[in-house]
């Protein structure tokens, strides 16, 4: 056993000299540079009369650095929102891709390393007597060491680690990407559940105003003073906010549907309900950052970024074929021809070897491969540059939005003030026998309209709030 741990110490010893002789040999490529990229002083809005982007956004701190549910503030969307990113299967998929990233990270690492392994051998004979032939019969016993190694002189190994560490980086930016669009998602599908939930209220609050406007209309008509025309353009209304509850409630079914895919779980009512539609918290200002903070904050942009770095590192990986390949073997052990005996006496074996492989003629395939990996890395450049590029506009187009939203808003809100009004006198007016009924149908008809466009209205403010703090990389923070 002590001649096996000094031949151990001897190779160990072997080992380190090696190392230290080829570790100090050169990385081939390129080392990683973030490209330049234009970036602007700030975001393109539109001159409002009340402005809804603080003077000093460009100082302040970003929406998007906010937690998700310090953004939205309904319970009960946040606890839709935690069941979601723990059962919904884009993320659970998301998440598996990283820890094959992992894997795959550690499999290419161990190429910078030794290959080492063990062999034991044993062989027994006996054959008995026969004739004039006396038995016979032997042991033969063998354990040997067997080591391998490419010295990656060159950083082949090396760049390739490289790459499949920015691989693994760039999958954990996907996660989080998939993780601030499921927030995202689950957000705005709750907020139009609630929209059509206030749908629903009004239509259901103007049929039972219509049947009542019916049933005064059929009484009218039996005392002579009113028309069937009337009776007829009263029912009108009713069947028209009949139908329209129809269609609300199969809108509502699908649309829990749609949100209960999205927590992973099958299609199935979404109970209880939060907050009112209008009582959603929605800040009148959004403060949006430094543009140049975006590049560190988004993760499809920090995920780009990784996939340019491992880019990168493969010309690296391909130019270090025009070189020699160095590699050394050892082996070490003990062989005996009795099994009692292979830890002693002269049974001790070794041998070292090295080799170097020197391609002289590829017809082109190594040129090619480093022209192929160049390219493919400005390919990547420039697919940085793009996202980068899309997401300014991401975060202007979700800024003028929510900034013409509101004030879209505030004016359907007159509108629907107005129309009240207008539907109220024309009530009253056709009660005391001063017009007909068509006017009632038409101011009816106008104030369904103006408090279903006041509804959609709200709803497209608060999607766009959730778009802001979406393009502002907002939502993946746990």
């Amino acid at each position: 056993m002590m001649k096996i741990l000094g031949i151990m110490r001897a190779e160990f010893a072997i080992s380190i000299l090696v190392c230290a002789l080829f570790l100090g040999g050169c990385t081939v490529g390129p080392n990683y540079k973030r490209p330049n990229t234009d970036v602007p002083t700030g975001y393109r809005t539109l001159p409002p009369a009340e402005p809804t982007v603080s003077p000093d956004a460009a100082s302040s701190q970003s929406y998007g650095e906010q937690k998700w549910w310090e953004v939205f503030q309904d319970e009960q969307l946040q606890k839709l929102i935690r069941v979601a990113l723990q059962q919904n299967y884009d993320a659970r998929i998301a998440a598996t891709r990283v820890l094959e990233a992992q894997a795959q990270l550690g499999i290419t690492r161990a190429n910078q390393y030794p290959n080492v392994k063990a062999i034991g051998t044993g062989t027994a004979l006996h054959n008995p007597a026969q004739g004039p032939f006396p038995s016979y019969g032997y042991n033969i016993g063998q354990i040997t060491a067997n080591a391998s190694w490419d010295t990656d002189f060159w950083g082949k190994y090396r760049r390739a680690t490289e790459a499949a560490r920015a691989d693994l980086l760039a999958t954990g930016w996907a996660q989080q990407e998939v993780n601030a669009t499921l927030v995202a998602n689950v957000a705005a599908a709750y907020f139009q559940l609630r929209e059509l939930d206030l749908e629903l209220d009004i239509s259901q609050k103007a049929l039972a105003s219509r049947n009542e406007s019916l049933d005064l209309t059929k009484t009218l008509e039996e005392h002579g003073i009113n028309s069937i025309l009337d009776v007829r353009q009263a029912e009108q209304l009713v069947y028209t906010a009949e139908a329209e509850i129809t269609d609300v409630n199969r809108r509502i079914a699908q649309q829990e549907n749609f949100i209960s895919i999205l927590m992973g779980n099958n299609p199935g009512p979404i109970e209880p309900r939060g907050r009112e539609l209008i009582d959603q918290p929605h800040p009148p200002t959004i403060p949006a950052g430094l543009p140049s903070a975006l590049l560190e904050r988004r993760p499809d942009i920090r995920q780009s970024e990784q996939l340019l770095v491992a880019a990168n590192a493969q010309i690296g990986v391909v130019r270090a074929a025009y070189f020699p390949d160095i590699s050394l073997t050892a082996s070490a052990g003990f062989q005996s021809a009795s099994l009692t005996n292979l830890f002693s006496g002269p049974a001790g074996l070794w041998n070292f070897a090295g080799s170097v492989t020197q391609p002289i003629f590829t017809a082109g395939q190594i040129r090619s491969n480093v022209r192929l990996a160049q390219a493919q890395q400005q390919e990547a450049v420039l697919t940085y540059q793009q996202i980068i590029q899309g997401a300014f506009r991401d975060v202007s187009d979700a800024l003028i939005g929510y900034q013409q939203n509101q004030q879209f808003r505030a004016q359907q809100e007159l509108l629907a003030n107005a129309a009240m009004d207008a539907a109220q006198l024309s009530s009253k007016r056709y009660e005391a026998g001063t017009t007909n009924y068509l006017e009632v149908l038409t101011n009816q008809t106008n104030y369904l309209s103006s408090e279903l466009g006041l509804a959609q209205a709200r709803l497209n403010e608060l999607l766009s709030l959730v778009q802001i703090y979406k393009s502002l990389g907002g939502g993946w923070q746990q």
